[in-house]
């Protein structure tokens, strides 16, 4: 049995977790006479963090093709260190066989790999159903999209071993709502993004199965008009969860709290879209087959244009901007980037709660309050501490 000593969350009272079997066995007030195996006073304990869009990270490009599946795990390892304890690879637009060869990939550093498999929970397939149009495409190739097609997303379902957990794409297609439906009905959450849909199309998705709006705000003309555009309905709609990246880059502050006020804390979910470049130095970096450029700012832009393509944001981060942009509580932005996103895939009794007799998914950090800034101590999958820190 491992004992965890430190606070939940926000709470101020010093707890005891006692973990066994890969399970939390039970929660109890701090035995200070009892040394623990890990933690202290000033350690705080939270769900550990479930990213639904990683394309990659540490050098390591989930989307080339000719990426070895041991780097694919090598990578994931090295995401421990940011809390992330459930992912979803994220594979975006490209030629049928390039996605195909991406999927295959990430499935077999699931099937070779246990502690990919422990770590992923579905794969997330961003395109190639999106609008062609510049502005809602962003960073993906506009020789490859395409309009939504059953027979060639169940030939990728086929490749990943059925392990395409959520689709992006864009409504405003022929035929969308159709597709909404059969992968609404084969347990597939469906998300709106890199669209250019009017509200009437929205609204037809949403009836007809769609879920989650994908990094909302981004993917989008750089002028619309104020009030006729495909942000607000989606803020709109109560049956949208909307996904945000809190990188200071994306959305400028006041536009994520006014996203988050509208949406609501329950609806909204923290993604990275975290490229291979995520961890290295600013410089010129590959996306798939785009190449893009990582600023002193830590800005991602497709090269030569001013779209962004991605971020290098890290979860821990994005959960301490959230409390500084949007006025929320640390509770509030760690529900984000744990409860929500597990719920939307129904994982709730694997992540995002810390209760007797689930499983022992936790990060253990601790919180500036001034800097609003989280430093990882560390990640527990399964009840196996998979990363600690130096200090």
């Amino acid at each position: 049995m491992m004992r965890i000593r430190g606070k939940l969350g926000d709470s101020d009272r010093l707890l005891d977790l006692l973990i066994a079997n890969g399970r939390i066995s039970g929660i109890e007030s701090a035995d200070v006479s009892i040394r623990p195996d890990l933690g202290e006073t000033n350690l705080r304990i939270a769900p550990g963090f479930v990213d639904l869009q990683v394309n990659g990270y540490d050098g390591v490009d989930w989307n080339d093709r000719k990426t070895d599946p041991a780097l694919i795990a090598g990578s994931v390892r090295h995401l421990w260190s940011t809390g992330v304890v459930g992912l979803c690879p994220t594979v975006i637009t490209a030629s049928s066989e390039h996605i195909t060869r991406c999927l295959a990939n990430v499935t077999q550093a699931a099937e070779q790999f246990p502690e990919v498999a422990r770590a992923s929970i579905g794969i997330h397939l961003e395109g190639p159903f999106i609008s062609p149009e510049d502005g809602p495409r962003g960073a993906h190739p506009r020789e490859h999209v395409r309009p939504p097609s059953w027979s060639e997303f169940a030939h990728w379902q086929d490749t990943a071993r059925g392990g395409i957990r959520i689709v992006t794409l864009a409504p405003e297609w022929a035929g969308a709502c159709d597709f909404i439906e059969h992968a609404s009905a084969a347990g597939i959450v469906v998300a709106i993004g890199h669209t250019a849909a009017d509200s009437g199309q929205i609204a037809d998705a949403v009836s007809a199965g769609a879920r989650l709006s994908t990094h909302l705000g981004n993917g989008s003309h750089a002028q619309m008009d104020r009030h006729k555009n495909y942000v607000w309905p989606q803020l709109a709609e109560d049956r949208l969860a909307a996904s945000f990246i809190v990188d200071g880059h994306h959305l400028p502050p006041e536009v994520v709290k006014c996203m988050i006020r509208c949406k609501s804390p329950a609806r909204s979910i923290l993604v990275t879209d975290a490229i291979a470049a995520t961890g290295l130095p600013p410089g010129r970096h590959l996306l798939g087959d785009a190449e893009v450029e990582v600023s002193a700012e830590r800005r991602v832009s497709l090269l030569g244009t001013p779209y962004l393509a991605g971020s290098v944001l890290e979860m821990h981060d994005a959960v301490g901007k959230t409390v500084q942009y949007a006025g929320v509580t640390l509770d509030e932005a760690i529900s984000m980037a744990s409860a929500n996103p597990a719920r939307l895939l129904g994982l709730e009794g694997e992540y995002g709660t810390i209760e007797a007799g689930r499983a022992a998914n936790i990060v253990l950090f601790h919180w500036n309050a001034d800097e609003m800034a989280i430093e990882i101590v560390a990640t527990i999958l399964g009840g196996e501490v998979v990363y600690r820190s130096a200090a």
